[in-house]
């Protein structure tokens, strides 16, 4: 044999022997799950390859469809950083119909929504509520409007009147991570709702103060108190466009105040009545009332009226960031529906579902192996592969942009890896790199496990442990 035969016969050799320690612990660990008594009825899909060449790793019930929770973010994430690019800006319009004659606007005042989820948002240092507010009185004035004979109207044409996709539960979208989504958006549609517990476990606990925002709905309060240190087990129930809600479960005793988030049932009349509240502070008069459309034909009213300013969002991976780091449902709805928006001129969530389905089609991902409600994974109907999310990730690391979407998955045991949580539903997918320079992109997830979820991760890291 010739030595360079010989040489890559051993090259060959040396990856097979490397490759087969890491399957064969991996086959060890994934036994011992499956083993234990919390797995006994649950279903793992599990996929591993080496992220340079793709070449499969370790893979079991890979091509079984399975509740992704917000792992499912993932294919909301790449997808709209391709179709809508990574620099991509939320709009908001504001405009006028009418005249401005001495100050006095002779015709109604406009705000036109795109779906910037932003819009309001603490997170983000130019959408705090405070910052958008005095920029638009601000613009208002710099139009010499002073005065309002007309309406103030708040335009949701753009995007669909159901805000919540289909397959959410009634337990999640009175709460903040079930927020729906609007073409206007507010303080990321949600409102903490302050409570007072009272001193032993099993007492009534009482509103404390106004909601903040404040919100155009009466909750009734059920909320019983629980034991020291149990944590936020009250449930809000207040769908959208209600009036009427009611607040149940417990709240830990031992503590002064304890708030639970709420998702807003209208998040433009309480957009409205912070923008009402502020032209009043500046002395601009608005001379009859605030008007929101939802439901009258699209364009209604705005189609020859004057802008006179636009704000924008941060750039789009920007709100990635906070999409993957903090899991907010609310920004996959945005992007999901705002995909829509764009591609078809009407934001919905059914045709955003669509285009995102043919969008991974296109590249790799058969569209059985892809059966998704929504843009976050909050649904519990979802059903996605543990292959299509290697596929997905994998298609990733070849975009520019690629560095931006690395650097904003999370870290979970000491690995870049998007998490996902829903009741009897985790799953983790993303990169690693093993001590000894190897790049694994993987997928993990499991159903229908008995006990603790905190249990079950502690499981799930002891299998991926044998990667590093």
């Amino acid at each position: 044999m010739k030595r360079w035969q010989l040489a890559i016969g051993l090259l060959l050799f040396n990856i097979t022997a490397e490759a087969q320690p890491v399957r064969s612990k991996l086959e060890t660990a994934v036994q011992k799950l499956m083993a234990d008594s919390q797995s006994r009825h649950a279903i793992l899909g599990l996929y591993v390859v080496k992220t340079a060449t793709g070449e499969p790793v370790y893979s079991m019930n890979e091509q079984i469809g399975l509740a992704p929770a917000s792992c499912q973010k993932i294919f909301t994430s790449i997808a709209s950083m391709d179709l809508l690019g990574h620099d991509y800006t939320f709009k908001t319009r504001l405009g006028y119909d009418g005249a401005i004659n001495n100050g006095t606007l002779n015709g109604n005042l406009f705000i036109t929504g795109y779906g910037d989820p932003s819009l309001g948002s603490w997170r983000y240092k130019d959408t705090k509520d405070t910052v958008v507010m005095n920029r638009w009185v601000s613009e208002i004035s710099n139009a010499g409007i002073s005065k309002i004979d007309g309406d103030i109207i708040f335009d949701n044409l753009n995007f669909s009147y159901q805000p919540i996709p289909g397959g959410w539960i009634w337990d999640d979208i009175g709460n903040y991570y079930g927020a729906g989504h609007w073409g206007l958006n507010w303080h990321e549609n949600q409102y903490d709702l302050f409570m007072k517990p009272g001193d032993i476990e099993g007492e009534d606990a009482y509103p404390d103060r106004s909601t903040e925002p404040e919100i155009s709905a009466s909750l009734s309060t059920l909320v019983k108190t629980g034991k020291k240190g149990s944590g936020d087990n009250a449930y809000i129930y207040l769908p959208p466009y209600s009036n009427r809600g009611f607040v149940e479960g417990t709240i830990p005793a031992g503590v002064n105040e304890f708030h639970i988030s709420g998702s807003l049932p209208d998040p433009s009349m309480t957009l409205g009545n912070a923008l009402d509240k502020v032209l009043s502070q500046n002395k601009i008069r608005s001379g009859r009332k605030l008007t929101i459309y939802k439901e009258y034909p699209m364009g209604y009213g705005i189609r020859n009226s004057t802008t006179f300013y636009m704000h924008l969002s941060p750039p789009l991976d920007s709100i990635n960031y906070y999409f993957l780091k903090r899991s907010i449902n609310l920004y996959g709805e945005a992007l999901l529906r705002t995909i829509a928006y764009e591609k078809t001129g009407f934001g919905n969530t059914d045709s955003g579902v669509a285009i995102i389905r043919r969008f991974w089609q296109e590249r790799g991902i058969e569209r059985s192996a892809l059966h998704i409600l929504d843009g976050s994974g909050l649904s519990p109907q979802n059903r996605v592969t543990a292959h299509s999310l290697v596929t997905a990730l994998q298609y990733a690391r070849t975009k520019p942009w690629f560095a931006s979407f690395y650097y904003d998955l999370p870290e979970f045991n000491r690995m870049k890896l998007k998490s996902g949580s829903i009741a009897g539903a985790r799953s983790f997918a993303g990169y690693h790199t093993s001590k000894d320079g190897t790049e694994y992109t993987v997928a993990i997830i499991i159903n229908n496990f008995d006990g603790s979820s905190s249990s079950i991760v502690n499981k799930m890291f002891a299998v991926l442990d044998e990667l590093k």
